[in-house]
């Protein structure tokens, strides 16, 4: 199958390098991919150039949004929460009729808070929208003609893509969104990366849960000393 990644960070780079993997065609999409591609310094987090990382596996393909996503059979969104809505929005033509699995938290950086909760890498992100909405549920009403499925979203992209690699995969993976067909698709690709137990939380409404729960995951980490780890659902 034909899958797009949009975005190039760490989570992006996991799921386009397990995707190829496992045999399917790979397509990364990018603001600029010259810009990208000619970037010779770490990101802000610390990653190595996309240029650099991508050298290694021959088979991936970078290309502007649009023109990744035109192709796709299959789009996975891991562009950042603050610009996910503007960029998808632009590229909607593009996605329609097709099912887009969004990973994607929508953390607001730095922000001015009078009690900031400060972490091992400096303030804790904000959430918003919050509560009364979801990014999910933004994206899904700037995409109407896409169906959109909320996964991946509780926990590091390089566990989502390697569940294994944390307790020998006996963890839960939640899901959410309005069409069936498009969440079945979603429930295949995981049960391809590994994951055994897929919980579907219903409609698109849910991705406020799921997308709360990053505070949580992030004070849980902390607490591991930064170990990765699941959070299993016993029935």
């Amino acid at each position: 199958m034909k899958i797009t990644v949009l975005g190039t960070g760490g989570g992006g780079r996991a799921h386009a390098a397990r995707l190829l993997q496992l045999g399917h065609e790979v397509v990364v999409g990018t603001r600029d991919s010259e810009v990208t591609l000619g970037r010779t310094e770490p990101n802000f987090m610390g990653i190595e150039p996309f240029g650099q990382w991508v050298a290694d596996y021959p088979g991936i393909e970078l290309m502007n949004f649009g023109d990744a996503a035109a192709g796709a059979e299959f789009v996975i969104n891991g562009i950042d929460g603050a610009n996910a809505v503007r960029v998808l929005s632009g590229i909607a033509e593009h996605l329609a009729g097709k099912t887009v699995m969004d990973y994607a938290v929508p953390y607001v950086y730095n922000p001015e808070r009078a009690h900031p909760w400060p972490t091992p890498w400096g303030v804790m992100p904000a959430l918003d929208p919050v509560d009364h909405d979801s990014l999910g549920e933004q994206i899904q009403r700037a995409l109407p003609a896409a169906k959109v499925v909320k996964a991946g979203v509780t926990q590091e992209q390089e566990t989502v893509v390697n569940p294994q690699s944390v307790g020998g995969g006996d963890h839960t993976m939640f899901i959410a969104g309005e069409d069936a067909g498009a969440k079945e698709q979603v429930t295949e690709l995981l049960r391809a990366y590994g994951w055994q137990d897929v919980l579907d939380l219903g409609p698109i409404v849910s991705s406020r849960g799921m997308e709360m729960y990053a505070h949580m995951h992030s004070a849980i980490q902390f607490a591991l000393g930064g170990a990765r780890f699941g959070m299993k659902v016993i029935r």
